[in-house]
């Protein structure tokens, strides 16, 4: 009797292409947690600037997202993970040194602007247009890269108001300190509206969420 690995159809046995940005850390953790191999996922990167421009493509089978994504043509997960917040800065840095830091603190040095396509209604939930105590954070910097952006925390006292999850791929002069006042961000898996998932991806995104429950 044929295998059915041999005889079905290429899509059907391919890895899943998972989307990332930045480190693929968290998505490992995802997919570990929900009882799956590394090996059943292909880790596709995405740029900040473009967030969805691969999923639309169809290069990507689900994608890494926070918060709430409200795009039409969208499919978002119950929440998979949970990522604390951090601030990103060189190492020279007055809070480079801290154990943690308040965002009151972070407001007091420019940050980074909604990149791109990023959606703005996000990007206020990343980079909070002000602290709780009302004091506006200098949203001014420029973001496209990760590259570039450590370019731009090397060289001054620029900080980017991000996610623990970043520091596993940051080099050794740039810094991520936990934000003790900001709670952490809600982890969802997301996929196009009108593209059938994979069973291999249905069944990995079932299991995440199931996971997140326990």
């Amino acid at each position: 009797m044929p295998d059915p690995l041999l005889t079905a159809a290429p899509d059907a046995t391919r890895p899943v292409r998972l989307g990332v940005h930045g480190s693929s850390h968290l998505a490992s953790r995802v997919i570990t947690a929900a009882g799956h191999s590394s090996h059943e996922v292909e880790f596709v990167p995405y740029e900040v600037a473009e967030p969805f421009r691969p999923l639309r493509a169809r290069a990507l089978d689900v994608m890494i997202v926070k918060y709430a994504v409200q795009e039409p043509d969208i499919v978002v997960s119950r929440p998979v993970a949970f990522d604390g917040r951090a601030l990103i800065v060189g190492k020279e840095h007055p809070l480079a040194d801290r154990d943690t830091v308040s965002i009151e603190e972070a407001a007091r040095y420019d940050c980074f602007r909604c990149p791109g396509d990023f959606p703005p209604y996000v990007w206020d939930r990343v980079v909070p247009p002000h602290t709780p105590s009302g004091t506006p954070l200098r949203r001014i910097h420029r973001m496209t890269t990760v590259k570039a952006m450590v370019g731009v925390l090397a060289a001054g006292q620029a900080v980017h108001v991000s996610f623990q999850s970043l520091g596993a791929m940051l080099p050794p002069h740039i810094r991520a300190v936990p934000i003790h006042d900001l709670p952490p961000a809600p982890v969802s898996l997301a996929w196009l509206r009108d593209v059938d998932l994979l069973p291999r991806a249905a069944i990995l995104v079932a299991d995440a969420e199931r996971s997140a429950e326990q």
